[in-house]
């Protein structure tokens, strides 16, 4: 059974654009070629980080939505953990009220982006 799931990576701010649009493409594949589907994606930029982690003070945000089955985030996050370019991450399952909420704020968000 395939649940939903919220992954959020900090990845390193020192990569170029297409350095940071490489490894996004690398997790969004990896989910798809592991039988997942991608619900959402959202760029947050870069932001500062509230503590410095490995000497670095900011980093590129990334959040990725997606369906997979339960055993599936432990190989992601192993990934996540062997790229070096990656600072953080975490991901969390979504239950029904989460999946709800994140789907009204898509909706406000694509509502605002058209105005």
């Amino acid at each position: 059974m395939l649940k939903q799931y919220e992954t959020v990576f900090i990845a390193t701010p020192v990569l170029s654009d297409a350095q940071m649009k490489e490894a996004v493409a690398k997790y969004v594949n990896f989910i798809k070629d592991n039988g997942g589907e991608v619900v959402y994606e959202e760029d947050w930029g870069l932001k500062q980080l509230a503590y410095p982690i490995q000497h670095k003070t900011s980093g590129f945000y990334y959040l990725i939505q997606f369906q997979s089955t339960p055993d599936f985030v432990a190989s992601l996050e192993t990934q996540y953990h062997r790229d070096e370019r990656i600072l953080r991450y975490i991901t969390v399952a979504l239950d029904k009220h989460a999946v709800a909420y994140a789907e009204r704020r898509r909706a406000n968000r694509q509502a605002k982006s058209a105005e």
